[in-house]
């Protein structure tokens, strides 16, 4: 009976601590970038234009806003002759974003434990290996994560200015 009451106890922890983003999935509508920003709100819409200006001013890769099924919803995918540099997922109060890694991006980005925060650090290191590449599944809660997206994107793509500048 303790042991139950235990389990019980936990799982009521972890559901309280989990909060639950909601991502665009009205597939009726295609979303213009107001209506995403708007989506997204004020707490996270800093951010998301850091994001989207960066992509945007060091990459040839141009955005697409793409459905990407009732799981995942809306995506702002940024791609190049069939590459997909990455994808952004909007979302209520934050956006997430996914970056594919081929097996020798993986091992670089891997090796640059010291200059990642850790929590971007862990996702990298729990993420498979899969066939297809790693799939980073990275959710922004802050402009640190910013910075450490650009630094993953720069392994993946070199950007046409210094991340420095």
């Amino acid at each position: 009976m303790i042991i139950n009451i235990k389990i019980w106890l936990s799982f009521l922890v972890v559901r309280t601590v989990q909060k639950h983003y909601t991502r665009m999935l009205d597939n009726s509508h295609k979303p213009d970038l107001r209506e995403i920003e708007l989506f997204i709100g004020d707490h996270m819409t800093t951010e998301w234009l850091e994001m989207t200006k960066f992509l945007e001013t060091n990459y040839d890769f141009k955005p697409e806003t793409v459905f990407y099924g009732n799981k995942y919803g809306w995506t702002i995918r940024y791609r190049k002759s069939g590459r997909t540099l990455c994808s952004l997922f909007p979302e209520k109060d934050s956006f997430t974003v996914l970056i594919t890694l081929g097996k020798q991006e993986s091992e670089f980005v891997l090796s640059m434990k010291d200059k990642l925060s850790s929590q971007i650090w862990n996702i990298i290191k729990e993420s498979k290996q899969l066939r297809d590449g790693r799939w980073l599944w990275i959710r922004i809660m802050s402009k640190n994560d910013i910075s450490d997206i650009k630094k993953i994107l720069s392994v993946k793509s070199k950007p046409k200015k210094s991340l420095n500048t």
